[in-house]
């Protein structure tokens, strides 16, 4: 059994609950969504990596150490393998993440389900109307987000870049009246630390009125837009 994998390696988690969290990330190299706003195209747009065992992922994992992973991706969720993966990083004692766009369902094992599901915003920008159609016709699944709440602990973060999104959202929330407001969170689209800030002096007060939490997105903060951070 094998997961393409694009890198793994030891940062900190820069967003959600787990902030500031030393973590490893173990990457998983596919998607089915191309978001326009995409800032790891080597996990998704143009897929990298190996085709690693699972035996030598667990391996390189314990090499790094610590008690936390992050499994994200592009979408780790398309690996059928991840479910023997996440049931062997319980076993081991590692306290396990799940970043998915929650499209996608596998029985895993999990300790933070991280969901992020994708507003009108994500729709690439290309031109491509086939991309552009199946990217709209993937990127919001009820069904999936329904079944990942009811059986994990989890965190929604939506990535927001106007106040027309923030409408968006409380949109989306509607038609999950089971989702706690207090696991939400907005986070400002952008890549550099300048654009980030000024979308936080809007979105962070919003947040505050709206019984919503602010996301800040410290990885880019502490590192800027780099591999294996």
């Amino acid at each position: 059994m094998m997961i393409r994998i694009a890198e793994i390696f030891r940062s900190i988690q820069g967003e959600g609950l787990l902030t500031g969290t030393p973590s490893v990330f173990v990457r998983a190299s596919g998607c089915n969504l191309r978001c326009g706003f995409c800032d790891t195209p080597y996990a998704s747009w143009q897929p990298e990596g190996n085709n690693l065992p699972l035996d030598e992922i667990v391996r390189r994992v314990e090499e790094l150490g610590g008690a936390h992973v992050v499994l994200t991706g592009g979408e780790p969720m398309l690996f059928a393998e991840l479910v023997p993966l996440t049931e062997e990083l319980r076993r081991l004692g590692r306290h396990v993440t799940i970043e998915t766009a929650g499209t996608r369902y596998l029985p895993v094992t999990c300790d933070l389900m991280s969901i992020s599901p994708k507003l009108s915003n994500s729709t690439p920008g290309n031109g491509n109307p086939r991309c552009i159609e199946a990217h709209e016709r993937r990127r919001h699944v009820p069904e999936v987000i329904r079944r990942l709440v009811a059986e994990h602990d989890y965190q929604l973060k939506f990535v927001v870049d106007s106040i027309e999104s923030c409408g968006e959202v409380e949109r989306y929330l509607a038609e999950f009246p089971e989702v706690e407001r207090g696991r939400v969170m907005l986070m400002p689209e952008g890549t550099g630390a300048a654009i980030l800030a000024r979308r936080a002096r809007w979105l962070e007060p919003y947040c505050a009125e709206h019984g919503l939490r602010y996301c800040p997105r410290r990885q880019i903060e502490w590192f800027g837009l780099k591999r294996g951070k």
